[in-house]
């Protein structure tokens, strides 16, 4: 899989991710949904921290809120120059084909949720009670680097209620499955399965590679 094909797909990604972020913040206000079928929910939500919600300031507490924003923040921006290189450098070898692709759609995934966090905040004006506005003449609702992700994609595909004697979480209700995504999340979360996966096959090249140029 060449690099030229990689960016088409990255931009593909892209454009589905932020075309669908778009539409839902202007014709969604926060925690609005639409029942699509029994199994799956077009419900808009916003995430202003890690995966699930989490935030750096839940395991560093003497860190407020916006600072940890910040850090996250630039966290994934530098991270995404990393992925990228592993996605050049993996072209560049002919790694195999299941590695390059896996790389590719992890990027996407990051960049795409990089975007949010990013702009955002300064794109758009607040959700709460209200359709966002792109472009806001009284401005967005937080500075760069302040956005929140945009989430909506639910599949609650299953409600139980547990039993008293379940760990943790005996005799409360269960909902598989709870946590809302977005096409971004998606691409990262194919990109690390395939890699877990198809471990042997996606590392197979290199390892290859790396025996010829021992032998030479």
């Amino acid at each position: 899989m060449s690099l030229k094909k990689s960016i088409i797909l990255i931009t593909i990604i892209l454009l589905i991710d932020q075309i669908s972020k778009i539409y839902i913040k202007t014709h969604f206000s926060l925690y609005e949904s639409v029942t699509v079928f029994s199994w799956f929910k077009i419900y808009f939500i916003e995430n202003d921290g890690m995966a699930w919600g989490t935030k750096i300031s839940d395991f560093l507490p003497f860190m407020s809120d916006r600072t940890a924003k910040i850090a996250l923040t630039l966290f994934r921006v530098v991270a995404i120059f990393g992925i990228g290189y592993w996605l050049y450098d993996a072209t560049k070898k002919q790694s195999s084909k299941i590695l390059i692709l896996a790389i590719a759609l992890i990027f996407a995934g990051a960049l795409g949720n990089i975007i949010d966090s990013v702009f955002y905040g300064v794109l758009f004006n607040d959700s709460t009670n209200q359709v966002a506005t792109f472009l806001p003449q009284t401005g967005g609702y937080d500075s760069l680097l302040h956005g929140r992700v945009v989430d909506m994609l639910y599949f609650p595909l299953f409600e139980i209620d547990l039993p008293t004697w379940f760990p943790f979480y005996g005799g409360k209700r269960f909902n598989f499955f709870e946590p809302v995504f977005n096409i971004a999340d998606m691409a990262i979360s194919t990109g690390f399965i395939m890699l877990i996966v198809f471990n042997k096959k996606a590392f197979s090249k290199n390892k290859t590679n790396t025996n010829q140029n021992l032998e030479e």
